[in-house]
């Protein structure tokens, strides 16, 4: 088999299995997606298999160029793994200048919060069976966590039911707390379950498989209560410690990671996003072999793994065509002036992903991670001392990537991150952290974070929203700033500290007026800007405020 078939981690995915009809931006539901009667969409859970696919096609989008937004645009970028390749674009969220439609995506895009709410109308219109209606509640959460992630205080708990969003918000911590709540319940639902599997027919992801949604659901709990460490620790430490204490627990071998990799004739979106406009040939003729045109991998992932001598380099990224003595990687800085593609841009290397990869939308190295971090940052009782689960977070990375040497790399005390030598000579900057890989018992929980973040974050790579939200959480990995010339938003972002969130959809002040000046007031600070911090993000010490300025 194909290492790259079982091995993409890029965040929680959907298929365009349903072809969506929207009116006004909000789907029909109304219309049989299939074109098939009724007798037809019952049989071998297929109208059941619709629905469930539905939702998921909330998150990473079947849509190409919603997919491009969310993931490549606002999460590749922000989490350090993608650089805007397009000399052309002149409004960028890496350059903090973005226009409403690039940041609008999450909350007005008909193929996220929209698509989540009608078909999880739909799924409860074709089965009463309470075993899939828990099912489509942990792939809703999973979905829209990623909202709140991004804006704050968003509609939850009172979207409408084919999901109009013209409600009252809730503020980021009340969306989480009723996310623990329909994890708690959806667990409680299967766990009478776990041994009378459904229909395999209906569900891509587990094959119908009871103990592995139970699993998942832990295991998003975990990574939830983990974001809000710093906001609200009780309850964080609470939500943590149930999960892993759980009689099925969370996820703890690759076995158990959420794959997909059932793609519509469109394929992996992440795939079409990125080779938008690619350089296909050079001038003379020869093939371009960078594969990457609107993004491309980010100089900070690449100069942590080429300092590290990172075996994974060759399954994450394309090399690049800069001629030695340049490193074989290359990445493309982000916040910069982007660089003509035609005649530098497309030379840095490219991000390693085929049309027909599947994603996944957790993996048990993320959850190793988060309990390494639960242990030695916060002294949680994850049932496992830190080193254990940090280490055998790395071991499952190199599992999951098909790559061998995590032994050799677990142990390394020596290399640390490289510095970013652009060949175009237009942005080179010192190495951004002097972290290493081996654990040290001894270092404090300050420079454990470090650590564990920094390999959480290697580790999930393409997974931009996720990463983004443990940079802001937590100040870590150390990502490069936006040069001055790159940092268009006129003295409203700092190069450092970069954006904390996303500003609202501009129609929302004229559309729901009242619920937009409320959500406002939740996120206090200078309101609704991308400078403003999220109720999770209250580090008091976090590192972008305090420390590497001078890069």
């Amino acid at each position: 088999m194909d290492k790259r078939k079982t091995k993409m981690c890029l965040g929680l995915s959907a298929v365009a299995f349903i072809s969506v009809a929207c009116t006004a931006g909000y789907i029909d539901i109304n219309r049989n997606p299939y074109g098939v009667t009724d007798d037809e969409m019952q049989r071998d859970g297929y109208a059941v298999k619709a629905a469930l696919l539905g939702i998921a096609n909330g998150v990473i989008s079947p849509d190409v160029n919603t997919a491009q937004f969310t993931e490549c645009l606002l999460g590749g970028t922000m989490g350090g793994y993608m650089a805007d390749g397009n000399a052309g674009w002149n409004n960028t969220i890496s350059n903090y200048n973005p226009q409403d439609n690039w940041t609008n995506v999450f909350m007005k895009s008909s193929w996220i919060i929209p698509t989540v709410y009608a078909n999880y109308r739909l799924l409860h219109q074709v089965t009463d069976d309470p075993v899939i209606w828990a099912v489509g509640d942990i792939i809703k959460v999973a979905a829209m966590h990623r909202v709140a992630d991004t804006y704050g205080p968003v509609p939850y708990s009172k979207i409408g039911q084919n999901g109009e969003i013209n409600v009252p918000y809730d503020s980021q911590m009340d969306v989480y707390r009723t996310m623990f709540a329909e994890l708690d319940a959806a667990v409680a639902t299967l766990m009478p379950e776990r041994l009378n599997n459904f229909s395999p027919s209906a569900d891509v992801i587990y094959g119908g498989i009871v103990d592995n949604w139970i699993k998942f659901a832990n295991s998003l709990k975990l990574r939830l209560a983990m974001r809000i460490s710093y906001a609200d620790r009780e309850l964080s430490r609470r939500m943590a410690e149930s999960a892993v204490s759980h009689e099925v627990g969370v996820m703890i071998s690759n076995a158990d990671n959420a794959l997909f990799s059932s793609w519509g004739t469109d394929g992996n979106t992440i795939n079409r996003s990125v080779e938008y406009n690619m350089v296909k040939a050079h001038e003379d003729g020869s093939s371009c072999t960078t594969q990457s045109g609107d993004s491309h991998a980010a100089a900070d992932i690449v100069c942590y793994m080429n300092g590290y001598q990172d075996p994974r380099r060759s399954a994450y990224f394309t090399r690049s065509e800069w001629p030695a003595p340049a490193e074989t990687y290359i990445g493309l800085r982000r916040g910069i002036v982007i660089p003509n593609h035609n005649t530098i841009g497309h030379k840095y290397s490219g991000i390693n992903i085929d049309v027909d990869d599947p994603v996944c939308w957790m993996s048990a190295a993320e959850v190793a991670f988060l309990e390494a971090e639960a242990v030695a940052v916060f002294g949680y009782d994850m049932g496992t001392d830190a080193r254990t689960a940090y280490e055998r977070g790395i071991s499952l990375s190199f599992e999951q990537w098909g790559v061998t040497g995590a032994a050799e790399y677990i142990s390394d005390k020596v290399r640390t991150p490289g510095a970013y030598n652009d060949p175009s000579g237009a942005n080179s900057t010192a190495a951004p952290s002097s972290i290493t890989i081996a654990w040290d018992d001894a270092a404090s929980p300050e420079v454990k974070q470090e650590r564990i973040i920094t390999q959480k974050w290697i580790a999930g790579w393409l997974l931009g929203n996720e990463a983004w939200a443990d940079w802001r959480r937590t100040g870590y990995p150390r990502l490069f700033p936006a040069t001055d010339a790159g940092n268009k938003s006129g003295g409203q972002v700092d190069n450092v500290a970069g954006a904390r969130r996303m500003e609202y959809p501009d129609d929302e002040n004229t559309s729901n007026t009242a619920n937009y000046q409320a959500a406002v007031q939740m996120l206090g600070g200078d309101g609704d800007k991308m400078r403003t911090r999220l109720e999770f993000d209250c580090k008091e010490d976090n590192p972008v405020y305090t420390g590497y300025k001078g890069l």
